[in-house]
């Protein structure tokens, strides 16, 4: 299989020979990681349940897990959805890479279409199902929104879209995704909405939608061909708890079950118990959703900038993305990732993207550099 080099080896590479300003301490701009301490109850449950380690992990998932999901969605988009309408994962990213070989193994000629740019598990994903690939280009053009012909969606098998959207941090309605559950009824393809941003907002009168509330808007209450996936990574901080979940379309969840069941990839007994206590508390995220907005606050003071509705990126827009980045090392010590190591087809060439997942006071710090830098460039 040939797989591209991930995003982040090409920025060491790009980065090898380039001498930083050792004048500043380094500040990583680049991964999509928060660097808060996950909050203490969680990490509490984790060290009390270390007894069920003697137990091998279900691979369907604790009920008690599967139910505080189930709560999630009804507490967060007001969806109710059943225990068998959900399966719990071990993070996304194995979902994301295994579920379309599963959902594509017996199509002769199958073709998959994915936002552009993306996550990179989606290209990884497309290779090892052997299918073609159709990007659905997220352009300033066309405000970062997803779109493609009725031509193209009748030849796809597997759509995924990602909004919130990494590494755009574009947002689509409820609306805009109903037009999207239509298209995949009437050209009966399976649409996917990766929605691990859905948490990362600053408004509570404007949440990010789910394509479970969409599919319901538009009459589709069963979900057919519909499915999100959603993780605790970056809602609690969590990444290393590795919970995520696959929610929406029973049937075809029914099947992608039963081969989970040989892909040993069920979260150890200790973790689940403690992501089902995570997921049930919404509190802790209230807590950091207020310190992404914090710097986006600076953001817009340091750098001008509008803040985003969700994520915690700025895809900054650039002369040159690749000569940008290196200079920014060299003089300021800061990483950012280039927006063309995210896309393909020219779709990225010209931004950078900066997550912002420090606390405030580190974000203000880092942000003044790099204005420095921008105002430098000029």
């Amino acid at each position: 299989m040939n797989f591209e080099k991930y995003p982040f080896e090409r920025l060491n590479e790009l980065l090898a020979d380039v001498v930083p300003n050792e004048k500043y301490e380094l500040s990583a701009l680049t991964i999509g990681e928060p660097k808060f301490e996950t909050p203490g109850f969680i990490q509490k449950t984790l060290k009390e349940t270390t007894s069920s380690l003697k137990k091998y992990p279900a691979s369907a998932g604790l009920p008690e897990l599967k139910q505080a999901m189930v709560n999630f969605v009804k507490e967060r988009f007001d969806v109710e959805i059943k225990q068998s309408e959900v399966i719990p994962t071990f993070g996304t990213r194995e979902a994301l890479f295994n579920f379309p070989q599963f959902a594509l193994f017996d199509k002769k000629n199958p073709v998959m279409a994915f936002t552009n740019p993306f996550y990179q598990i989606y290209e990884g994903a497309a290779i090892a199902s052997r299918a073609e690939v159709i990007h659905i280009d997220l352009t300033k053009e066309n405000d970062f929104k997803a779109n493609l012909s009725d031509e193209e969606l009748k030849r796809c098998d597997l759509v995924i879209l990602n909004f919130p959207n990494n590494p755009t941090s574009a947002e689509m309605t409820k609306e805009e995704l109903g037009v999207w559950v239509k298209k995949a009824l009437e050209f009966d393809f399976i649409l996917i909405n990766d929605e691990c941003y859905s948490e990362i907002y600053f408004d509570e009168d404007d949440k990010p939608a789910s394509l479970l509330e969409a599919s319901i808007a538009v009459g589709n209450t069963s979900f057919k061909n519909i499915l999100v996936m959603n993780s605790i990574s970056k809602r609690s901080s969590a990444p290393g708890l590795r919970s995520g979940f696959v929610a929406g379309d029973e049937e075809i969840l029914k099947a992608y079950m039963k081969y989970r069941t040989y892909v040993g990839c069920a979260s150890p007994v200790p973790l689940q118990i403690t992501a089902a206590v995570a997921w049930n508390n919404k509190e802790h995220v209230d807590e950091f959703r207020a310190v992404y907005k914090e710097n986006f606050e600076l953001a817009k003071e340091i750098l001008g900038i509008n803040p985003p509705k969700a994520t915690f990126y700025i895809w900054l827009e650039v002369k040159d993305e690749l000569e940008f980045t290196k200079e920014l090392y060299r003089q300021k010590h800061i990483k950012v990732l280039p927006g063309s190591f995210l896309g393909r087809n020219g779709i990225g060439k010209g931004y950078v993207r900066i997550a912002l997942v420090e606390n405030a006071q580190k974000t203000k710090e880092v942000l003044t550099r790099l204005k420095d830098f921008i105002d430098g460039q000029k």
